[in-house]
């Protein structure tokens, strides 16, 4: 707890979160600062862990990448926490495929070996659901139920369970990390927290994974320091393959970013947000300035409102209706403005009302677009397109 704290090892997943506070949570009120620093009075149950590597945004590969190519670092990682909880259990969270088969080829050789105190199982998630990759509908899967986000009216890793009394969901504490943050948590624990420290910034050391896509000369995984700039990103993945008009930063739930005036911003949680963005799971996509940024943002926004858990009214009134503003922005005619005001204001209605985050990041991208795309939303009303660099 004492090196994690030292360390400042935040999650990967898209979070942010700092990986002592979680295991503080999952502890109890006295460890590491009381409850406050913990995150909430824990359950005196004992936890389980998950490795959370079910990467359901369709345009990253870093999780799956991790145990395919290196299962065991992240089942050290995973080792490590469920020894420092005193955890009942441990599981891995990962959709059927060349992931799942690598990590169950590696666990045969950990149970082997017999190299762990609590040998981890494998939890399949389901393929195609953008939801299924949150933190809690991870948990409600280890937890028996449907892959399903929920609301976290306490930290998962201070969950009380059903009937005692308590507003969690769930029948035991659980500590869901994502796979990255664990693959990190090993290294860490093998070189120590000053060694950590020597990459990232001040505030969010170490480095991270980043898929970088898009107009790319080649798109894939790069590793990068946190804090380094866009333009360093890009060019990790060798540069930009044609001009580009706008960065999206965060993933389908993610921002744009004009890639004119955004080039030394960098990538890292304090870098992005003056621009209302964040890294997300390690995502940058590069738009081609002749690409249509209202036009993709649409697509974006369908795909959303079709991936919701439907659970709330944002995502099931919400989101059809942000999507429906985003779709007639990116046909363009007279009324543009109206609908730009009707996304804009859509937008602000479902963002951090809903059962989980999954409406703040559709809201969150469309805001972005009516900042970034200005340009093009008065071409598209004059019946032109003026691309994302217009």
């Amino acid at each position: 707890m004492d090196e994690l704290r030292a360390a400042g090892l935040t999650g990967r997943g898209g979070a942010g979160f700092p990986m002592w506070r979680k295991l503080a949570a999952a502890l109890g009120p006295d460890a590491a600062g009381g409850p406050d620093a913990a995150g909430g009075q824990a359950w005196s149950g004992p936890a389980s862990v998950v490795a959370n590597a079910a990467e359901s945004e369709p345009e990253s590969a870093k999780d799956a990448w991790l145990l395919t190519r290196a299962p065991h670092l992240v089942l050290d990682g995973l080792a490590l926490v469920a020894e420092a909880v005193s955890a009942a259990d441990a599981y891995v969270y990962v959709k059927a495929g060349p992931a799942a088969e690598a990590v169950g080829r590696a666990l045969a050789e950990r149970r082997a070996a017999r190299v762990d105190q609590r040998p981890a199982e494998v939890r399949l998630a389901p393929p195609g659901v953008f939801v299924a990759g949150e933190a809690s509908a991870a948990a409600a899967v280890v937890d028996g139920g449907a892959a399903k986000p929920f609301p976290q009216f306490v930290p998962l890793a201070a969950q009380a369970p059903r009937g005692a009394g308590r507003q969690g969901r769930l029948r035991r504490s659980l500590v869901v990390c994502n796979a990255e943050t664990l693959a990190h948590l090993a290294l860490l624990a093998r070189h120590g927290a000053a060694w950590f420290r020597e990459r990232g910034t001040v505030d969010e050391p170490g480095t991270m994974l980043v898929t970088v896509g898009g107009a790319v000369v080649s798109p894939g995984l790069v590793e990068v320091p946190i804090g380094a700039t866009l333009a360093e990103v890009v060019g990790r993945a060798g540069g930009a393959a044609e001009r580009p008009g706008a960065i999206r930063v965060g993933g389908y739930g993610g921002s744009w970013l004009s890639a004119d005036r955004t080039p030394d911003v960098p990538l890292s949680r304090a870098g992005l947000a003056a621009w209302d963005a964040a890294p997300g799971p390690g995502l940058v996509h590069v738009l081609p300035a002749r690409a249509c940024g209202l036009a993709e943002t649409a697509r974006l926004a369908g795909y959303l409102a079709a991936q919701s858990a439907g659970q709330c009214g944002p995502c099931r009134a919400g989101l059809p209706e942000l999507a429906a503003a985003a779709g007639q922005l990116a046909g363009g005619g007279g009324l543009t403005g109206s609908w730009a005001r009707q996304a804009a204001e859509v937008a602000e209605l479902v963002d951090g009302r809903g059962a989980c985050r999954h409406p703040d990041g559709a809201a969150r991208l469309v805001r972005s677009a009516l900042r970034v795309f200005a340009a093009d939303l008065h071409a598209h009303a004059a019946g032109r397109c003026a691309g994302s660099g217009g």
